[in-house]
């Protein structure tokens, strides 16, 4: 399984950005799709996740701010990223969970928010 993560760049603080998440197989096969992200020195934290029926959580810190959705059809995931602040800065990485429990990552995209 191969997820292709891309849509991220360099942003003011305020700004919008959406992510995008293609994968190699259909992604009503895996359990949920998620984001999380990684900023330098620190830990990588979920961001937001969908299960196979939809159903979403995200973050504390992103709720209001950041959308998550899942596109069957073209086997895309997104992550719509509004009001963008410094704090989020980091590099964002898309996972999918299989019906076994197997875990899958694509290989990061940056974001930026300057001040």
């Amino acid at each position: 399984v191969q997820l292709q993560a891309s849509g991220g760049g360099l942003v003011q603080a305020g700004g919008s950005l959406r992510l995008s998440c293609a994968a190699s197989r259909t992604i009503s096969s895996f359990n949920a799709m998620g984001w999380h992200r990684q900023a330098p020195g620190k830990q990588r934290e979920l961001v937001a996740g969908i299960t196979s029926g939809g159903r979403t959580n995200l973050a504390d810190s992103v709720k209001g701010r950041f959308t998550i959705s899942r596109d069957n059809a073209k086997n895309m995931v997104y992550l719509q990223m509004n009001s963008l602040k410094p704090e989020d800065t980091a590099v964002y990485y898309c996972n999918a969970v299989s019906v076994f429990n197997d875990g899958y990552w694509g290989q990061g995209t940056q974001v930026t928010v300057s001040s």
